[in-house]
């Protein structure tokens, strides 16, 4: 019967994410790992296999994890309600781009412009997540079409292109230091750019009457 493992899997592939987020895959060794989760070589290798193996576990969470985030905003609903639910969403992405003042970016983009080129892993979760996101997009556009908020005549599927691209965009370029208010204002843009019906009011929902323009 094989032993228990003496340490909490998920604390050591969090603090294993931190150090691949904080220093990217090649510029983090196992003795790094080792280091911050505190467990020996031996230990991470018996457990996870080598250093390909463990990040692409912790990438694959991370990936996981984003397309768990839109689904808790883009998972359905009354018709009448998804183009807030868009908007709800778009914004959510630029606050958490505008609260990042490490700049420290998004696993999933930094994974995938390092390894997407070589690694056939990373590659393939990168583009299953991007696929994934844009359903969901696409499915809230749809809705909101039904409902009369945006054109019926629109191609759902280049307008969920659209915005997820403003969406990870959005990471990129604030973590080039962009400001939070101007990459506020680009969420607001891109909502408001999506086409309306005629005579109906271009008024996307999810920020303060304040901050709308």
């Amino acid at each position: 019967m094989p032993r228990p493992r003496a340490f909490d899997e998920r604390q050591v592939l969090d603090r294993a994410r931190e150090q691949f987020w904080a220093t990217g895959y090649a510029g983090t060794r196992m003795d790094d790992i080792a280091q911050a989760t505190g467990l020996g070589k031996g230990s991470l290798y018996g457990a996870f296999g080598d250093k390909s193996k463990l990040f692409h576990r912790v990438f694959g969470d991370w990936c996981t994890a984003v397309v768990d985030v839109a689904e808790g905003r883009l998972a359905g609903g009354p018709d009448a309600e998804a183009l807030a639910r868009l908007s709800e969403y778009v914004h959510l992405m630029a606050e958490n781009t505008a609260a990042d003042t490490e700049r420290r970016g998004c696993l999933l983009a930094k994974g995938a412009a390092e390894l997407a080129q070589h690694d056939p892993t990373v590659a393939g979760r990168s583009a299953e997540t991007m696929t994934a996101l844009l359903g969901l997009l696409r499915t809230e556009i749809s809705a909101a079409q039904r409902h009369g908020d945006i054109d019926s005549a629109a191609d759902p599927e280049r307008l969920a292109a659209l915005l997820l691209t403003v969406v990870r965009g959005i990471e990129a370029v604030g973590k080039a230091g962009l400001d939070p208010e101007t990459v506020r204002n680009v969420a607001d843009t891109a909502l408001a750019a999506l086409p309306r019906p005629e005579g109906r009011k271009h008024r996307a929902p999810g920020r303060s009457p304040a901050r709308e323009n």
